[in-house]
């Protein structure tokens, strides 16, 4: 296996289609299949190689340090280095520049913070080593790319063009998409403007392939989901926990449910789809728990129905109450016979009172 020593990991997004989960946590550390995301992402890129990581931080950046520390308790040294201002994905690559070890023409690996992927890392670092390039870019395959930036390749598998978010259907050349995980030479890296927000997607990577640089493509499909509503996130832990997207850092077997020491669970209450009950959470009597994340201290009353949602750090759910594809902030307080749908988000601390919101009659 061809492994890059070292690899920069973007962390610094505000995470605001995520809110409310993100007011008091930055979305790299959310909770998913029981521990912080990034963890996931730490675990795999030690377990392809990597020995050095350079965490690129800004929203809430205090945060990250006292959980990861060095790095040491994973066999990784990780270094922290905040933006002050917003640079944009290029400009957070090269204000970090200066901790990397590696030469000029040595791979560095580099990963966006809110991206859940099976990517074989070691086989993307061997295609750019054997193939020469200047930058090689993890590409998936999509069936609707429509949201995406498309990156089309020639038979060899080099990048051709880079084309933002395409509307019509004479647009979409590819189903091939930008996957969020590169491997670039440091060199490149170094080339990157400083003291101003620059995008690698947008500035960066069609100024190279104008320049004439390498740059080059690896379709890998196994698994890949962006987190970054909601619903992708709550999606994306329960395939953790599921095991459909595989991760070294999910801490116990997988299975049809997580449930972290110091939880309580009724005996006759049901979980099932990749459900996380954090610790200290508590699931009354008869409730019912499908594909969802119920966070630490989180009280779930006897009868309540949570499917496909995220409940926040000691929020309440009342009795018999129903929640389908909803986030309920941390604190907060839905009462009881409350029915709560389709992407629906309540507030941190908020409280609605006993049968206040229905979508169906009160039958």
């Amino acid at each position: 296996m061809t492994k890059a020593p070292e690899a920069i990991l973007l962390v610094g997004g505000k995470g605001t289609r995520l809110r409310p989960l993100t007011v008091n946590t930055p979305k790299p550390m959310v909770p998913a299949a029981g521990v912080p995301f990034l963890a996931h992402q730490l675990a795999r890129a030690r377990a392809a190689g990597v020995e050095h990581i350079v965490l690129a931080t800004s929203y809430l950046a205090e945060v990250f340090e006292p959980y990861f520390g060095d790095g040491s308790a994973l066999g990784l040294r990780i270094d922290y280095v905040t933006e002050r201002e917003p640079l944009g994905t290029g400009g957070a690559i090269r204000n970090v520049a200066s901790h990397l070890e590696s030469g000029p023409d040595d791979p560095v690996l580099i990963f966006n913070g809110d991206i859940l992927t099976g990517l074989d890392i070691g086989a993307l670092v061997g295609t750019h080593v054997t193939t020469g390039a200047d930058v090689s870019l993890h590409l998936s395959r999509v069936e609707d790319p429509r949201a995406f930036g498309l990156v089309p390749t020639d038979a060899s598998g080099r990048v051709l063009a880079f084309l933002e978010k395409p509307q019509t259907p004479e647009e979409i050349v590819t189903d091939q998409i930008n996957a969020g995980a590169y491997v670039f030479r440091r060199r490149i890296i170094d080339s990157i403007p400083t003291g101003r927000p620059v995008s690698v997607e947008r500035e960066t990577f069609p100024g190279l392939l104008e320049s004439g640089a390498h740059l080059q493509g690896m379709v890998d499909s196994t698994y890949w989901l962006d987190l970054g509503t909601p619903q992708a996130f709550v999606r994306g832990s329960a395939d953790l926990v599921l095991g459909h997207a595989p991760s070294p850092a999910v801490p116990g077997r997988c299975g049809e449910h997580l449930v972290l020491p110091g939880a309580e669970v009724a005996e006759d209450a049901k979980l099932t789809g990749g459900t996380v009950v954090g610790e200290g959470a508590v699931i009354g009597e008869g409730a019912r728990v499908g594909g969802s994340t119920v966070l630490a201290g989180a009280v779930i009353a006897p009868g309540a129905v949570v499917t496909d949602s995220l409940v926040g750090v000691s929020a309440r759910v009342g009795a018999r109450t129903v929640l389908d594809g909803t986030v309920i902030g941390d604190g907060a307080v839905v009462g009881a016979d409350n029915e709560l749908r389709d992407g629906v988000r309540v507030w941190c601390g908020a409280v609605l009172p006993d049968g206040a919101v229905r979508f169906s009659s009160d039958q």
